[in-house]
């Protein structure tokens, strides 16, 4: 049997995602053909000491990393050593999840096609901070989750997998976070999986879905 997609995740949170993409792996939720596991979690790099996803990959045996910007003189020695440390344990895929850092335009040239974000809103509507709220505002009687290629842009990059979730009329910031939040652990491990597989195709602003033989 190879050996699975070596994945690490960038988080700075609570690590709800991350846990989603480590329990899917480790419990066959990810299955590829004749039952061979395409992926596994690897690593997990925070950017916060107090990041809950910490204890998260503790429980779940996942070797974490810290590294503080406030450990480097500059934005760019950084995340050269965020680079440093997913080559060093060969991951194939970063997934960010919670991940507060803009990342740079290097930082994705470098894992170009092979850098994932999840995003709580349907976009390309609400990308940025605090989508749910802009929903409520902008009085959307939908939002979601969508799962993209991370490109220069700030959520703008080629989408791969969207889920729709109704925005109920007495819908608070925090009850709309939490539904979209439950189909993120859905839709993030489907991506990987997808990906694992080989069976993603970027073709220009669209990420085509390539059926197994």
């Amino acid at each position: 049997m190879s050996e699975p997609l070596r994945v690490g995740v960038l988080a700075s949170g609570r690590g709800s995602n991350l846990r989603a993409l480590a329990e899917a792996a480790a419990g066959g939720r990810m299955p590829a053909a004749g039952g061979r596991m395409p992926a596994a979690v690897v690593v997990l790099v925070a950017d916060r000491a107090g990041a809950g996803a910490l204890a998260v990959a503790r429980e779940l045996g996942i070797e974490a990393v810290v590294l503080e910007p406030g450990q480097h003189p500059s934005r760019e020695a950084h995340e050269k050593a965020v680079i440093a440390a997913l080559e060093e344990r060969r991951v194939g895929l970063v997934c960010l999840a919670g991940y507060m850092r803009l990342v740079s335009a290097g930082f994705v040239a470098h894992f170009a096609g092979r850098l994932l974000n999840i995003h709580p809103s349907l976009l390309p509507a609400f990308p940025g901070l605090h989508p749910q709220r802009q929903a409520l505002e902008h009085g959307a009687r939908v939002s979601g989750a969508t799962v993209h290629f991370v490109d220069d842009g700030v959520d703008t990059g080629p989408i791969v997998l969207q889920a729709a979730v109704p925005v109920m009329p007495d819908d608070t910031e925090a009850t709309l976070a939490a539904r979209i939040l439950a189909e993120e652990h859905r839709l993030y491990p489907e991506a990987v999986r997808l990906f694992a597989l080989g069976r993603l195709e970027i073709r220009g602003r669209r990420v085509q879905i390539r059926e197994i033989p």
